[in-house]
C-alpha cells in the first residue's frame, strides 16, 4: 500500500470515516516519514496539527518506509507544556490505536513502570514537559537512552522557545540540547498557531534546516467582539446577563487568580454550574473542572491563562476575557479554543482600565537586572549544590523569579541543576542587555496593539491574523464591526446591583507566618524553624486585595508606590468597619476581642497608618497604645524574597515604652494595624515584638493584602 494510503488509513482511525489529510498535512507527513527532515508547522488551532504527529508516528512504528534491515523506529517524544494538553494527547492516541504515556509531576509513583515500558518497546508516544527535560533523575537516567531511541520528536506549542514568543519558558530552549543527541536522520516536527514571522524565524533556526509549513490564520467560526464597560461591577453584570445566551458551554478568561475565583463565585451566586480553574486550584480538581467542561456539565470555565496552550474540546462555544490579554497573539492563542468542531462560536472581550497595571506587575518579573543575577553566580559553588532556599539570603527574588533566572542560567550554561540544587560551571557568561532590552521593547509594543484592537473600528480577525504577520490577512465579515455588533454594553438593573454587592463586600484573610525561611544563620541572623507560640501572631483579616475587582482598585489609589499620604476616606473607613463586625461575629471570629490598638510605624504613609488605627479605636472603644518605630526605612518599597525580608525586618522594630507598660495591664490581644500586607513579615516581625514585650496576642489588621 502507498505512503499517502497508509497515512490516510490511520487518519480515519483518527478523526472518523470521512477524513481526508489536507495538503500540507501530507507535506508534512512525507516530510518527517519519507524524507527524515525537520519541519515546522506554523497553522490555525483546528487545522490538525495532532494529526500529523499521530499519523506519522503510526506509519514510523509500523515501519512503512523502513529500508531493510532498519531497526524498529523508536517511541515519538513529544514535548508539551501543559498537562490538559497531555492527557487529551493520550485519550486522542488511543483512538488511533497508540499507545501514549506521559511522565509529569502528577504521576511520580508510575514513572518506574513507564520507564521500563519506554524500554521494552511498548509505548508509541511519550509525553513529557520542557521542565522535565532539566529534572536530575530524568536527564542523567532516562533521556541519554530516550533521545538515542527516538523515533520522532515533537515539540508542541513551539513558539515557547523563541523568546520573542508569548508565551517563552526557558526550559524549552533544552531542547536543543535534546536535538544535538538525536542520532543522524531523526525526524523532528514543531508546531504551534501562534508565531508571527520573527517568532518563526527564531524557532526555525533553532531546528536547523527546517520544512516550514505556514497556513492561513483565519478562523472561519469565530465571530469576534469587544465592548467597552466601565468597571468591573458592569462587567460581571454583563457576564450574568449574558451567559445563559452564549452557545454551548466555553471558557471565561482572567488576568488573575483573584479574579477568576472571584467572578466564579458570582456567577455561581447567579445560578449558574461554573468552576474556576487557575494554577492554585488542585490538580484532581483541574482534572475535574476539565472533564465537567467537556461532558457539558457546566456552562463555562473561569480560568487564568492556567488553561491555554493545548485544551481541546471541539464544540467549545465561547470565550469571554474580563479583562484583556498583554498581546494579540497570546488573545488569539486563547480565542483559538473555541469553535473548532461547530460553525459559530462567539468571542468577546471585556477590555478594563486595570489591565495595564497588571500587565505592568507581570512584566516586573522579567529576567532580573546584571548586578543580581552576579550576585547569585558568584555565589554558587562549582563542587556543592546549593538550594534555591540557600540562595534567597543571597539575592533579594522571589522564589518564582529567582529559579526562572536560574533556568535560564542553566540553558546558557552558566549553572547547573543536580541534585540538591544548583551548581556553577564555572563558565564565562555575558548578560545581553540588547536583546533583554528588545525583548521588553516588543512586549510594550504588544501591550499597546492590544489596546488598539480594543479600540479598532476596522474586522478584528484581519487585525490579529496581522499582528501574526499573515499575509492573507483580510477583511473576515463576521466580527462587530464587519457586520455590526451581536452585543451591546447595556446590562440590567438587576445584575447591577448584585455585582456590586458582590464586589462591595470587604474582608479578606491574613495567614500568620509559622516558619522561618531557611538559611538565614549564613546571613547571620539566628531565627530558623518554627515561631514559637509565644512569638506568634494570630490569623487577621484585612480590607481587600490589590487584585480584587472590586476593592482593589480603590485601595490601589492609597496604597500602591506611588500614592501620596493621606488620611483614611469615610468609604474605606465603613469598610474597615464591616470587617471588624464580621470577624467579630461570623466564620473565623477572633477567640478574643482586642484588648487596645497599636500602629505599625511607616515610612511612607504614616498619615494613613495613623488614621486607620485612630478611626479602629474610637469606634471600638479601644485605647490606642501608640507606633512601633521602625530602623528600616525600606519597608514600604519593593518586596523581595522571604528570607531578604526577615533580613532586613529582624531587629528593625522597637516597642515604645509607653507601649511596652501598658501590655501587661490588658485583658486581650492587641490589634495590629498597616496599611499593606505583601510578604507578610512585616506584621510578623512586628508582632512578635509586641508579644516578646508582653502582648497576650496579636491579631494583625491591615486595609490591602498585595496579589
Amino acid at each position: 500500500m502507498a505512503v499517502r494510503e497508509c497515512a490516510e488509513e490511520v487518519l480515519r482511525r483518527l478523526a472518523g470515516d470521512h477524513a481526508v489529510l489536507r495538503e500540507d498535512q501530507w507535506r508534512a507527513i512525507e516530510a518527517l516519514v519519507i524524507d527524515r527532515r525537520r519541519v515546522l508547522c506554523v497553522q490555525r488551532t483546528g487545522w490538525g496539527k495532532s494529526a500529523v504527529y499521530f499519523v506519522a508516528t503510526a506509519l514510523l512504528r509500523d515501519g512503512v518506509t523502513a529500508e531493510p534491515g532498519d531497526p524498529p523506529a523508536g517511541p515519538t517524544v513529544i514535548v508539551s507544556p501543559l498537562l490538559a494538553l497531555m492527557r487529551n494527547q493520550v485519550e486522542a492516541a488511543a483512538r488511533a490505536g497508540i499507545r501514549a504515556r506521559t511522565i509529569n509531576s502528577a504521576n511520580l509513583d508510575e514513572w518506574d513502570e513507564i520507564t521500563a515500558e519506554i524500554r521494552s518497546g511498548a509505548v508509541d508516544v511519550l509525553l513529557i514537559s520542557p521542565e522535565r527535560l532539566n529534572n536530575p533523575d530524568f536527564r542523567d537516567n532516562v533521556l541519554p537512552g530516550l533521545a538515542a531511541s527516538t523515533g520522532l520528536l515533537v515539540v508542541d506549542e513551539a513558539h515557547c522557545v523563541s523568546d520573542w514568543g508569548h508565551d517563552f519558558r526557558p526550559d524549552y530552549r533544552r531542547l536543543r540540547t535534546f536535538l544535538a543527541g538525536l542520532p543522524g536522520r531523526t525526524p523532528v516536527l514543531a508546531t504551534t498557531a501562534t508565531a508571527n514571522a520573527r517568532v518563526t524565524a527564531d524557532v526555525a533556526e533553532q531546528l536547523g534546516d527546517a520544512l516550514v509549513l505556514r497556513g492561513t490564520l483565519d478562523r472561519d467560526s469565530l465571530r469576534l467582539a469587544a465592548l467597552d464597560l466601565p468597571d468591573p461591577a458592569h462587567r460581571l453584570a454583563w457576564l450574568a446577563d449574558h451567559l445563559e445566551k452564549l452557545p454551548g458551554s466555553g471558557i471565561v478568561y482572567t488576568l488573575t487568580v483573584a479574579a477568576a475565583t472571584e467572578t466564579a463565585e458570582f456567577l455561581r451566586s447567579r445560578g449558574f454550574a461554573v468552576a474556576s480553574y487557575t494554577g492554585q486550584v488542585e490538580d484532581s480538581d483541574r482534572r475535574a473542572a476539565e472533564r465537567d467542561l467537556m461532558d457539558n456539565k457546566i456552562k463555562a470555565l473561569v480560568a487564568t491563562s492556567a488553561l491555554g496552550m493545548g485544551f481541546d474540546k471541539p464544540d467549545l462555544g465561547f470565550v469571554v476575557h474580563l479583562g484583556a490579554p498583554p498581546s494579540p497573539i497570546a488573545y488569539y492563542q486563547q480565542v483559538g479554543r473555541a469553535g473548532r468542531a461547530v460553525q459559530h462560536a462567539e468571542v468577546v472581550l471585556l477590555p478594563g482600565p486595570e489591565d495595564a497595571a497588571i500587565w505592568r506587575y507581570f512584566a516586573s518579573l522579567a529576567f532580573p537586572p546584571e548586578d543580581q543575577v552576579r550576585t547569585v553566580l558568584k555565589a554558587l559553588p562549582v563542587d556543592r549544590p546549593l538550594s534555591t532556599q540557600a540562595l534567597e539570603p543571597i539575592v533579594d527574588l522571589r522564589r518564582a523569579r529567582l529559579e526562572l533566572m536560574l533556568k535560564v542560567l542553566d540553558v546558557d550554561g552558566a549553572v547547573r541543576r543536580t541534585r540538591g540544587g544548583w551548581l556553577s560551571t564555572g563558565e564565562p557568561w555575558t548578560y545581553d542587555t540588547t536583546r533583554l532590552r528588545r525583548v521588553a521593547e516588543a512586549r510594550k509594543t504588544e501591550q499597546k496593539s492590544m489596546i488598539s484592537y480594543a479600540q479598532t473600528t476596522t474586522c478584528r480577525m484581519e487585525f490579529l491574523r496581522q499582528c501574526l504577520d499573515d499575509p492573507e490577512a483580510q477583511p473576515c465579515g463576521r466580527c462587530d464591526n464587519c457586520a455590526g455588533p451581536l452585543f451591546d454594553n447595556a446590562v440590567s438593573a438587576e445584575s447591577l446591583s448584585a455585582a456590586n454587592v458582590f464586589l462591595g463586600r470587604p474582608g479578606v484573610d491574613i495567614a500568620p507566618k509559622k516558619l522561618w525561611p531557611s538559611g538565614m544563620a549564613a546571613v547571620g541572623v539566628g531565627l530558623k524553624g518554627k515561631i514559637g507560640p509565644a512569638e506568634q501572631i494570630e490569623p487577621g483579616r484585612a480590607v481587600g486585595r490589590l487584585s480584587d475587582q472590586g476593592w482593589g482598585a480603590r485601595l490601589r489609589t492609597l496604597v500602591a508606590p506611588e500614592a501620596a499620604d493621606g488620611s483614611i476616606t469615610d468609604e474605606l473607613a465603613g469598610a474597615v468597619v464591616e470587617v471588624l463586625k464580621t470577624w467579630a461575629h461570623g466564620d473565623g471570629a477572633w477567640q478574643k476581642r482586642p484588648a487596645a490598638v497599636v500602629a505599625v510605624g511607616s515610612h511612607r504613609r504614616p498619615e494613613l497608618v495613623q488614621s486607620v488605627a485612630a478611626r479602629i479605636a474610637a469606634v471600638g472603644r479601644l485605647p490606642l497604645l501608640g507606633t512601633l518605630t521602625s530602623t528600616h526605612r525600606g519597608d514600604d518599597g519593593p518586596r523581595g524574597n522571604s528570607a531578604q525580608r526577615v533580613l532586613a525586618l529582624h531587629d528593625a522594630f522597637t516597642v515604645p515604652a509607653e507601649v511596652a507598660d501598658a501590655l501587661p495591664g490588658l485583658s486581650g490581644p492587641v490589634l495590629l494595624v498597616d496599611d499593606l500586607v505583601d510578604s507578610g513579615w512585616t506584621m510578623a516581625i512586628a508582632g512578635r515584638a509586641l508579644r516578646r514585650a508582653g502582648a497576650e496576642g496579636v491579631l494583625p489588621f491591615a486595609l490591602a493584602v498585595a496579589g
